[in-house]
């Protein structure tokens, strides 16, 4: 007879009570403030009210462990309801001897009633925790919907943005290299800037593209730093300056603005696309300018173009939404990094109407109250 492996098998013994007791102190300290409470209520109405209501008053305490703490926890609050009830009210008091067979069989009902009651609750308890278990999921199953929306309609949008600069690119540059003995200098300079023009879209619709995906992470950190509102004007105003040979735009910033803790980087940007949407979609002076406010700086950039209709003054702001009228190409989204940034330092980008025409373009920034003290020099 063949003699069976040895194996060797090992128990782990389960936590003792006194282990699960020190695991949860302020539980038990609540079990024992309930049945206190429950028992000082108990004896002041003692005069005037019977036993039963009494008990009453135990149940609830009960009630109220069975939804707030465990089922351990409820269960020793029930045990010592009884108890406590037994000892101080029920007949003979001040011990736990029971004289009548009536009062022995309410203590035990009253007993499996806080049972039940407790058993209930956790069963309640472990509806709701499934209950948001499933609504966490439908929310992640509807964010994850959302996502593959956004990334069709990205690819979508995407695919034609690059696909036409790209084509643009490469039959200027090819017709340069095979031609070039052939075209006049007129026409090469037209291609050299026709090759320009394509690659500053490419370079901004990129930029526009890394930027909407990286804000789009919750837990994006900015690079904050204390800036001048007049350096990240001028900043601005130095990256826009080669799309606007006549010098359309104007600024308006005064002196001693508080200074703004923001990512300069993310901020130069946003007003960079304001001042391209404007120089791209109005004609005529446009103007960007600093004022003050209660708690913040407003920085508008406002234009005579032909103006954003009231109904899509938020869908503007939505990536890959187009509401303009003027036949400009884009991919939609100049403005929906613009929101992004704002909100990320902590502001608000908004449409307005401009009087006589054209809108505005208002980004609120709070300021930090405590501003650094300059170092005398």
């Amino acid at each position: 007879m063949r003699a069976l492996p040895y194996c060797k098998l090992s128990f782990s013994a389960p936590p003792s009570l006194s282990s699960t007791l020190d695991l949860h102190p302020v539980r038990w300290a609540l079990v024992l403030l309930l049945l206190a409470a429950a028992t000082a209520v108990g004896l002041l109405i003692d005069p005037y009210v019977s036993l039963t209501s009494q008990a009453m008053l135990y149940v609830l305490a009960v009630e109220v462990a069975s939804y707030r703490l465990g089922r351990l926890e409820a269960a020793i609050c029930a045990v010592g309801s009884v108890a406590a009830l037994n000892f101080f009210f029920v007949p003979p008091r001040w011990t736990f001897a029971v004289d009548q067979r009536e009062h022995l069989i309410a203590l035990a009902v009253m007993l499996l009633v806080a049972f039940m009651t407790s058993r209930l609750a956790a069963g309640l308890q472990r509806e709701a925790r499934a209950a948001r278990l499933s609504e966490s999921l439908a929310l992640a199953a509807r964010s994850e919907a959302q996502r593959q929306e956004l990334i069709s309609t990205f690819l979508a949008s995407i695919s034609h943005d690059l696909r036409t600069p790209l084509a643009t690119i490469l039959g200027a540059a090819s017709s340069l290299q095979a031609q070039r003995d052939r075209l006049s200098p007129e026409q090469q300079s037209s291609m050299l800037a026709s090759i320009e023009t394509e690659a500053r879209y490419l370079t901004a619709l990129t930029e526009n593209t890394l930027q909407l995906a990286r804000l789009s992470d919750p837990m994006v950190e900015l690079h904050r730093d204390w800036e001048s509102v007049e350096e990240i004007v001028g900043a601005a105003l130095a990256r826009v300056r080669p799309q606007d040979p006549g010098r359309r735009i104007g600024s308006r910033v005064p002196a001693g603005l508080p200074l703004l803790r923001v990512d300069p980087v993310l901020l130069g940007q946003l007003l960079v696309n304001l001042l391209d949407n404007a120089l791209k979609y109005s004609e005529g002076g446009i103007e960007i300018h600093a004022a003050p406010v209660p708690g913040g700086v407003d920085l508008c950039v406002s234009d005579r173009g032909l103006g954003i209709p009231a109904a899509q003054r938020e869908s503007v702001f939505r990536p890959y939404s187009r509401g303009d009228r003027s036949g400009q190409r884009g991919a939609g989204l100049g403005l929906a990094v613009c929101r992004a940034i704002a909100l990320a330092h902590g502001g608000t980008l908004a449409v307005e109407t401009r009087e006589g025409g054209g809108c505005r373009l208002r980004l609120s920034l709070p300021v930090e109250p405590h501003q650094p003290v300059e170092e005398p020099s």
